[in-house]
């Protein structure tokens, strides 16, 4: 933080455009912020079990620190978009800032493709316990179809614990030949390949800031993505029965998502078809984003 505002790039460029914290507390006349999210330990996720700052006398001061420098940064700034209603929520809750929305599209979406609905639900993402795999795991002990589970991506450093947890939970409930868990760095081609050929997607964390870019990449693949009631900035592209389904965040109900995806293949083909249409009523461009950044 210090070191981002020691540097000072006034001369530097006709706009500044910072995105994650504490980027914004560069200085620059013509500073934009397209705000991702807080540092979420000092802000929505303080006491709570995904905090990441120490409740002692010096995590408080740290914390202050951070939201002192928010406030300082962002007051400066000459516009501030979001990444979502939720994250705009955030931003006036905490900081009484006015942000306008403007949606992350994907990069090199034209790579993606389908080419058939396998048997398999896609659950990618990095392995952390707020992203709930193990939820999807849970679920899958209750399906009554032969719909099967792939979940994939790195676990964070600190989160090995947490996939031995995931392995466990498969071995415990006999679930290894229907649930695959595949923990390594998924390169661009194989994840092009997975979401080409899975059935649908799943996605469902604690109250995500956005969408997140496996929603779009799913939708980019003709793929409906299914998530939960409770996980936040997804509920702004998916409409229950349209582009995929929102269940309650039980595993009993995810189960019954999970089969009827299985079982009703024309309605699962149709929602993932109609993600590309919701991407478009959303504006999720890049001509979108460079419009309205460089206004």
């Amino acid at each position: 933080m210090t070191a981002l505002r020691l540097l000072d790039l006034t001369e530097h460029g006709d706009r500044l455009i910072t995105v994650r914290f504490p980027s914004y507390l560069l200085r620059h006349p013509k500073k934009v912020v397209w705000f991702i999210h807080h540092h979420r330990g000092a802000y929505d996720l303080w006491g709570t079990r995904y905090q990441d700052i120490p409740l002692t006398p010096e995590g408080t001061r740290i914390r202050d620190s951070i939201m002192n420098a928010d406030r300082r940064g962002l007051a400066e700034c000459h516009r501030v978009f979001s990444n979502s209603k939720v994250v705009a929520k955030r931003l006036k809750q905490y900081n009484s800032i006015d942000a306008e929305v403007l949606y992350p599209p994907l990069p090199n979406a034209e790579n993606y493709r389908c080419t058939h609905y396998g048997d398999t639900v896609l659950y990618l993402n990095r392995l952390v316990h707020h992203k709930r795999q193990w939820l999807a795991i849970e679920a899958m002990r209750h399906v009554c179809s032969d719909v099967k589970l792939l979940i994939a991506g790195k676990a964070d450093p600190d989160a090995s614990a947490y996939v031995d947890e995931l392995h466990s939970l498969v071995h415990r409930h006999k679930l290894k030949d229907r649930v695959t868990i595949f923990d390594d760095w998924i390169e661009e081609p194989h994840k092009i390949k997975l979401f080409s050929e899975c059935l649908a997607a799943a996605y469902f964390p604690v109250d995500e800031d956005s969408y997140g870019y496996p929603s779009l990449e799913a939708h980019q693949s003709g793929k409906a993505v299914l998530t939960t009631s409770d996980s936040g900035g997804t509920l702004e592209l998916i409409v229950d029965g349209r582009n995929g389904f929102i269940a309650s965040p039980e595993p009993i109900a995810i189960a019954a998502a999970l089969d009827q995806l299985y079982t009703d293949r024309s309605k699962t083909r149709a929602m993932g078809e109609a993600g590309t249409a919701r991407m478009h009523e959303l504006g999720i461009s890049w001509d979108r984003v460079l419009d309205r950044m460089l206004s």
